[in-house]
């Protein structure tokens, strides 16, 4: 072999050990993401004002998956033969929680976990009891936004306390709402009660025929942190090169 033959056939071994390196580099980063993701953390973004002032349209969200434990629902598959959960634990009163609609359980849902098992729940002209107490309410400063008829206008805030000390804004926008007066809802065992803090615009438990009592094995995870958010009103997430005007940064990184 000449040395111009030994050396093209250097070359060509060179890149070829290349590419393989580099397809392997692929599947290695492939394997940690899908990992990170089933495992982990998933992401979440918002799609609707449920839950404002917490979460607005636009924001991105990490759901950490590991929070409550494994169901058929954690994984990007439905595996329906898994039943129950696996290294389940019990969400906490307060916990912004992203669930499996039960009558839609190919639909992701966010809300934020207000009933525990054996609860009693009841709103009683706008203020939320459990158990028979009503929760701590102070109204603080109005919020702009929608009203239920889609006009810009002050909607009220208070800043709601659940009996462990967990707090959280909530918007009322009438003291006349649908279900500004309900029913008490004794929360069944394995189950929960979830509700969007957006409490006039908000699909949630309280509607028996829609979502319901949530079942443990629903649970996809806990909201964590807003790790992006862009005004999608203003523009798509998509059109970065308008993102110096509509990325909202005081809420990236922000915890939940």
């Amino acid at each position: 072999m000449s040395v111009a033959e030994r050396r093209a056939d250097t070359e060509a071994k060179k890149n070829s050990g290349g590419i393989g390196e580099t397809i392997k580099v692929i599947v290695q980063a492939l394997v940690i993401a899908l990992v990170f993701r089933t495992f982990l953390f998933h992401p979440f973004n918002i799609p609707s004002e449920s839950m404002l002032p917490t979460l607005k349209v636009g924001d991105y969200l990490f759901v950490s998956k590991f929070s409550y434990g494994y169901s058929r629902y954690s994984f990007p598959v439905d595996f329906s033969f898994i039943h129950g959960r696996v290294f389940g634990s019990e969400p906490k009163r307060g916990d912004v929680v992203v669930f499996r609609e039960p009558s839609h359980p190919d639909t992701d849902f966010i809300k934020r976990c207000i009933g525990l098992p054996g609860d009693k729940i009841q709103m009683r002209n706008s203020v939320l009891y459990i158990n028979g107490e009503p929760v701590k309410r102070e109204q603080e400063a109005d919020f702009d936004g929608r009203n239920q008829y889609g006009q810009q206008g002050k909607i009220r805030r208070y800043r709601e306390t659940l009996p462990n000390g967990v707090s959280y804004d909530t918007l009322d926008m009438t003291d006349h709402g649908e279900m500004d007066n309900t029913l008490v809802y004794e929360v069944p065992p394995d189950h929960y009660f979830m509700m969007g803090d957006n409490r006039d615009n908000s699909e949630d438990s309280r509607y028996l025929d829609v979502v319901g009592y949530v079942p443990a094995e629903n649970l996809v995870g806990r909201a964590e942190r807003i790790f992006f958010s862009v005004d999608s009103e203003k523009a798509p997430a998509w059109q970065f090169w308008r993102w110096p005007w509509t990325l909202r940064l005081g809420r990236i990184f922000t915890k939940l």
